[in-house]
């Protein structure tokens, strides 16, 4: 029997039109969160950055969400103004700090008065500076001061939006495919992961010049289409609204009262505190990884003027990527088990010749870049699975165990290929793949299951204080393994060349945690019928 279509989210292919705006989005809002990533060794080069400074920058993304409440005021503001507006106002607080970041890197803030500003301001914050979570420190280059400004900016846009497509994907797909709409989202936001770590580089060495300013750049002007991208979406969810009756502003609006409800859910701060840990495991490696790789790698570059050394093979190997997430993605997607299977060959060749072209290359950034795209492939498979069968939180446990394997082999096993370039090019492969697919668990399980655990006008808070949360984790642990590093490589100049391992094993004892977490998650579920166990398609 036809599914009578009512309203546009009634439409399968409307819905799926709204969700892929959202993801584009945040796409582009991922490019940019990590844009220095890959680059770190030229912000040491060329701005006199330590690893300190860089991720007391990196971790300035999260310190006005964290220790202003910044985000628990943008989910307030979601829960009384609704997805469009606070989709704008994050799409438009985004590109203000990235324009503040990309001056802060560019060549004309050198010899500024700004620099100077900076050089000599910024160096001593009451309060902060008494309990130990100062954004800046004394002998923080003034380029790292301004650009961890603009971070800060910048993170209050990007959280903002997390929550809000989050509540936008609750609104469109409540009731029908939420787990596999929020995994797929989360997929292909992730391909800007793999996006941010070839074209970084790419365009910080451009021409033969090294300019760092180029990358950010880059960054700002897909800033600028996910804007457009919101503003898109906002016609269209107003639209949706006209059909249902329904007003962004509830009948029964939300209350400061009503964060009671939340705080007091046992169930809420376990899936609160296994976020924080999933993602602190996750997301700070991903501002080291690229380095870390080139340390413990044996890298072969290209000679001068070779194919492999040319601009043109990094548009071949981003487009050989594409087809591997596009085809693999797409193979969940077919009814026939022929042409499943077909689209799978594709997938598994262009990864591939994609992994070859990585080897050939010789650059660190250009393997890490398959991070997501395993969580391409399985990330429809474990929505679809978690939507129709369940079994939420044993996932989670599930994903806690592979975080530990792969960072203990980022610490322990990848360097005893040092000196063996194909060997260490095969484990880093691999791991970075089963990494990135432990980390499609969290959307397809973590964030569906918010909705069973708080009321819906609330749902928008609920996420907020999740992110709030996990902020908390964003912010410390890049600063963490930046200190880590160079109270453990004294002496060391060379960026190439730092021992990775304590920091590695700390982000490993993140995964132990969550594990310990998952299983207290999986009980307390069991003895209070949460539901998170059960599927979302009943």
């Amino acid at each position: 029997m036809t599914e009578k279509l009512t309203t546009l989210r009634d439409n399968a292919a409307i819905r799926w039109i709204a969700l892929l705006l959202l993801a584009l989005a945040m796409f582009c809002s991922y490019i940019f969160m990590d844009i220095l990533s890959p680059i770190k060794d030229l912000m040491v080069t060329t701005r006199n950055w330590n690893s300190t400074a860089f991720g007391t920058m990196q971790g300035a993304e999260t310190f006005l969400n964290v220790f202003v409440f910044f985000l628990i005021f943008a989910g307030i503001i979601l829960d009384k103004m609704g997805v469009r507006f606070t989709a704008l106002l994050s799409g438009a607080v985004m590109l203000v700090g990235a324009l503040i970041k990309w001056y802060a890197v560019d060549d004309v803030f050198v010899g500024s008065g700004i620099e100077t500003w900076f050089t000599n301001n910024l160096n001593y914050i009451p309060v902060f500076e008494e309990i130990g979570v100062a954004p800046f420190y004394r002998e923080m280059p003034a380029s790292a001061k301004l650009a961890a400004v603009g971070f800060m900016i910048f993170g209050c846009g990007v959280e903002m939006a997390g929550i809000t497509v989050s509540r936008g994907i609750v609104k469109w797909f409540k009731g029908r495919e939420m787990a596999l709409a929020m995994g797929s989202e989360m997929a292909l936001a992730r391909l800007g992961v793999a996006t941010c770590m070839i074209f970084s580089p790419f365009f910080a060495k451009l021409g033969g010049t090294i300019d760092v300013s180029r990358s950010v750049a880059f960054g700002v002007v897909l800033l600028c289409i996910a804007l457009i991208m919101f503003i898109v979406y906002f016609f269209m969810d107003n639209k949706l609204d006209a059909q249902t009756g329904e007003a962004e502003e509830k009948d029964d609006p939300f209350k400061i009262s009503d964060l009671g409800k939340i705080l007091t859910s046992v169930g809420f701060w376990l899936v609160a505190l296994l976020c924080v840990l999933y993602y602190s495991a996750i997301f700070p490696f991903q501002k080291y990884a690229v380095n870390m790789l080139q340390c413990n790698l044996t890298l072969q570059l290209p000679e001068a003027g070779s194919f492999w050394a040319g601009e043109a093979v990094t548009i071949i190997q981003y487009l050989i990527m594409l087809v591997v997430a596009g085809f693999s993605f797409s193979s969940n997607f077919m009814k026939k088990a022929s042409l499943k299977s077909l689209f799978m060959v594709i997938a598994i060749v262009a990864l591939v010749v994609y992994c070859y072209m990585g080897y050939m290359k010789g650059t660190a950034e250009s393997i890490f870049a398959v991070f997501p795209l395993l969580a391409v492939a399985i990330t429809p498979i474990l929505g679809n699975y978690v939507d129709k069968k369940g079994k939420a939180a044993s996932m989670l446990m599930i994903g806690s165990l592979l975080l530990i394997v792969c960072h203990l082999t980022f610490a322990f096993v990848l360097p005893m290929f040092k000196g063996s370039a194909i060997g260490g090019t095969i484990v880093a492969y691999v791991t970075i793949l089963v990494l990135g697919a432990s980390f499609s668990l969290v959307p397809a399980s973590l964030w569906p299951s918010v909705p069973k655990l708080v009321d819906e006008k609330i749902i928008g808070s609920a996420y907020a204080l999740i992110f709030w949360i996990q902020n908390i984790g964003l912010w410390l642990f890049p600063l963490l393994i930046g200190k880590v590093l160079d109270n453990t490589n004294e002496g060391v100049t060379d960026a190439t060349k730092l021992d990775y391992t304590w920091p590695l094993v700390m982000l490993a004892c993140l995964g132990v945690a969550a594990l310990i977490l998952g299983i207290v998650l999986k009980a307390w579920d069991k003895k209070k019928n949460l539901g998170l166990e059960e599927p979302n398609i009943k």
